[in-house]
């Protein structure tokens, strides 16, 4: 029986190493959970947490998996790096050496890639570096929402009103957050529209308050730790900025509305004024050909695989590594500045989550 660890460091973790948790279950082995610098509220009642580091060292996994950019590289067997995001940046184009998506700190044995772009990358910067291995499995987040039998144009009722998605990332250079308060409270009061909204867990506070306070019978808030996963498949179109939750919509074959975002391209319909936003709304739900032709190109660039079984590749590509991969590789740099530096994170991060542990 194998032991799997999942190290949370940020909100967006859970809905990422999930499905993982389902396929080690089905297989009959282990999964643990250890958060370290976030909320460890979304975990649920059947999951098993690991609330220090000597239960992380006594619970002895085989692997770890990462949906970010480090991991104590001390904690036992092999460390996995899932990704949090698709290999996008925010200009719009593939990342690039220059992009910290291929960026390698010498933490991870193995990265498994969704795409056959970046799978080319990192197999060109393993044969460079010869300590980690590279899997082409595609990402574990999305087979929920390519298992659902709800890809395609929504099935609305007669009279039902559009369902808009609407996301925003928090970065004030690209936020569409501050913009668009007014503009959609409007809409959602207008009854041509329903709204989902969600924003990103740092966003400004005073900004989150102004659209939880516009909540009501056409706008539901989501709270920014909730899995908004199976949430979207209940919109007929997104509404977002510069956040990447608006590639993993694309993937449901639903058309994306921007607002000045920084990844532009024909795969969605990008507006600059707030004026222009209810007209694209209109347009996007039409589900314009070129523009859906467009959004089907790109999900096959970022991501090879439609069937919803990345979890099981996943493990199957940390079994053969266990078995015949991991003997052959070099040993890691040493890099003793940055495993001090990735030991003061961590008593950094826990020491956040000090008051949450003791209430």
């Amino acid at each position: 029986m194998r032991r799997y660890l999942f190290f949370v460091n940020q909100p967006y973790s859970y809905s990422i190493l999930r499905p993982l948790q389902e396929e080690i279950r089905r297989r009959g082995d282990e999964a643990a959970w250890f958060v370290a610098g976030c909320s460890t509220a979304p975990l649920q009642a059947d999951e098993r947490r690991l609330v220090s580091v000597k239960e992380v060292m006594d619970y002895n996994a085989d692997a770890t998996f990462v949906p970010g950019d480090w991991v104590p590289y001390f904690f036992p067997g092999i460390k996995v790096e899932v990704f949090h995001g698709m290999a996008r940046n925010k200009r719009g184009h593939s990342s690039e050496d220059e992009s910290d998506h291929y960026r390698i700190r010498g933490w991870f044995d193995l990265y498994c890639t969704h795409a056959l772009k970046d799978t080319e990358k990192f197999r060109e910067l393993a044969e460079r570096y010869q300590h980690f291995g590279v899997a082409h499995t595609g990402w574990p987040k999305l087979d929920p929402l390519l298992s659902r039998n709800e890809i395609g144009k929504r099935n609305r009722l007669e009279n039902e009103l559009p369902v808009v998605f609407y996301a925003s990332t928090f970065s004030r250079s690209v936020t569409s957050a501050p913009d668009l308060v007014e503009k959609i409270g409007e809409l959602s009061r207008s009854g041509r529209w329903k709204f989902i909204v969600t924003l990103h867990p740092k966003m400004d506070p005073a900004v989150v308050d102004q659209y939880r306070n516009l909540s009501g019978e056409n706008l539901r808030f989501v709270e920014s730790d909730e899995d908004l996963l199976p949430l979207l498949p209940e919109a007929d179109v997104m509404l977002c900025d510069t956040s990447s939750i608006m590639f993993e919509f694309m993937f449901l074959d639903r058309p994306v509305v921007t607002f000045r975002t920084k990844m532009p391209g024909p795969y969605l319909i990008d507006v600059q004024e707030v004026t222009n936003v209810e007209k694209a709304l209109e347009e996007a739900v039409q589900y314009p050909d070129p523009l859906m032709k467009e959004t089907r190109a790109l999900c096959d660039q970022l991501h090879s695989f439609r069937d919803g079984r990345s979890s099981k590749r996943l493990l199957d590509a940390v079994e053969d590594f266990l078995i015949n991969k991991r003997s052959q590789l070099k040993r890691k740099p040493i890099n003793l500045l940055r495993k001090l530096k990735v030991r003061r994170r961590l008593r950094k991060e826990l020491a956040r989550m000090a008051p949450e542990s003791s209430g």
